[in-house]
């Protein structure tokens, strides 16, 4: 403003300067508001927010490290080291023996009469691939011409015979590449090509892939009814992309299966839809207002989600500081109690460290709760976390349930690097190919399973015609 316009203002009376100087006040409120919100954007990392650690700005704050403790990298003096261990001899394919033919010392040459052995021979094992190339099988469907009749008859392929150009076994390490090992389609053909010596075509792996996912179905369906009966199941979703749209893939848990969903976004409707309307277990997730219409009792909240929704706090103005720093001081002694627990067993230990980390957390979340809009983010916090309190607290009297949801992150987190290299799926077909080929291959992890066997047997049901081998 120019000095002019101020005397103007000045001049026009007291009435005039009044509302002059409130607007400059709502004028200045709004905007450091907005200053606080993107100074808050500034300091989003994967410390303070669900951001992943390829995000991290680069010249933000390094991540926390533990304290040095004097001693050098690698091994220490007195370590015993680790070594390849050796297959016992019913696992060795050939052994090799070898004689020394003259003394090291004298150079006197070693008959076959004094190969004795002075000490244990001592062992080396050598892990070798043969040779590999795919094997080519040409079956000739004959036709005869019956002489009673002149009718012509052609045979039929057996019945464990494919109608497609590749066997189980190869289809089977097309579908591993892909799912497991997140290979894109063209490296998949130029691997089998130089493993195998097997020329495929990009539209091939796509075939192949839909033919897995086609006979996976019955299996997906049982895992499905598998997780809707568990005790208790970890659950958490993520962006995917399916033509150019957003979609949503969901993911539920439990220590031995997993199931995963391509559905149209993060709705409680979908939560339903994958956990079933009747659920009656406990559900570990993060705070996500999808879950919210399952009972406070029956859940479990993430304490990691928490532990960075304190750090951000911390980060930030009065008194969204205090609050985040009493908040982090709080759980450090939760996660330090969980880590005994995890240690001794002993729950009744448990819940005499975590009582009073229950009565200090309570009255701080009631004071911040009732604060003036302009902390929204303080008191939004709050009032969620009295909304879900018992759900805080779900993971000290109930077996098999733990503060975090990192079971269910670490399922989804080879699903989003899928999605990231792939670019999602491109049609609804595609969805249905995918979830189920995710859910194999992550339940397969969890029962420490082969993933190229399981693929393998289930391909090669499916060309007899047999019942396809379940995983739950």
């Amino acid at each position: 403003m120019e000095r002019q316009e101020a005397e103007a203002v000045y001049e026009a009376g007291r009435e005039r300067c009044v509302d002059f100087i409130l607007a400059l006040e709502a004028r200045y409120e709004r905007l450091e508001a907005r200053v606080e919100k993107l100074e808050a954007q500034l300091r989003r990392s994967s410390r303070n927010s669900s951001l992943p650690p390829s995000q991290d700005p680069p010249l933000g704050p390094p991540r926390a490290q533990k304290a040095p403790g004097g001693r050098g990298r690698g091994g220490q003096p007195g370590h015993e080291g680790t070594h390849r261990r050796l297959l016992p001899l019913a696992q060795v394919d050939e052994v090799e023996e070898h004689w020394p033919k003259r003394c090291a010392r004298c150079a006197h040459a070693f008959g076959a009469r004094e190969r004795v052995d002075a000490a244990p021979a001592q062992r080396h094992q050598v892990a070798e691939l043969p040779p590999i190339a795919v094997r080519v099988t040409e079956h000739r469907l004959h036709r005869l011409r019956c002489p009673a009749c002149a009718a012509e008859t052609r045979a039929r392929l057996p019945s464990g015979v494919p109608q497609s150009a590749f066997g189980p076994r190869l289809e089977a390490a097309v579908a591993t590449l892909a799912v497991r090992n997140r290979v894109s389609r063209r490296d998949t053909v130029e691997l089998i090509g130089e493993l195998f010596g097997c020329r495929l075509a990009s539209g091939t792996v796509d075939a192949i892939l839909e033919r897995a996912g086609e006979a996976l179905a019955g299996s997906h369906a049982q895992l499905e009814a598998c997780v809707r009966s568990a005790p208790a199941v970890n659950i958490d979703e993520t962006g995917w992309r399916t033509g150019g749209r957003r979609r949503t893939l969901w993911g539920v848990l439990t220590p031995q299966a997993a199931l995963f969903r391509i559905a149209p976004d993060r709705h409680e409707r979908e939560a339903k839809a994958l956990l079933g309307a009747d659920f009656a277990g406990i559900v570990c997730s993060d705070r996500w207002w999808a879950y919210n219409y399952l009972e406070p009792a029956g859940r479990q909240v993430c304490w990691a989600h928490l532990l960075r929704d304190f750090t951000a706090q911390s980060e930030g103005p009065e008194p969204e500081k205090s609050f985040g720093q009493t908040g982090l001081e709080i759980a450090g002694r939760l996660f330090a109690a969980w880590e005994d627990f995890q240690r001794d067993g002993d729950r009744a230990r448990l819940l005499v460290q975590v009582a009073p980390l229950e009565r200090e957390l309570r009255p701080l979340l009631q004071r911040h709760a009732g604060k003036s809009p302009k902390y929204k983010r303080t008191r939004g916090l709050a009032r969620n976390l009295l909304k879900t309190w018992p759900a805080l607290w779900t993971f000290t009297h109930v077996e098999g349930i733990e503060p975090t949801n990192n079971h269910a992150e670490r399922g989804l987190r080879g699903a989003v690097i899928y999605r990231k290299l792939s670019l999602g799926s491109q049609s609804e077909r595609g969805e249905r190919t995918t979830e189920r080929l995710l859910s194999a291959s992550v339940t397969c992890r969890l029962q420490r399973r082969s993933l190229f066997a399981y693929f393998t047997d289930v391909l090669a049901a499916r060309i007899r015609g047999d019942p396809i081998p379940l995983l739950a």
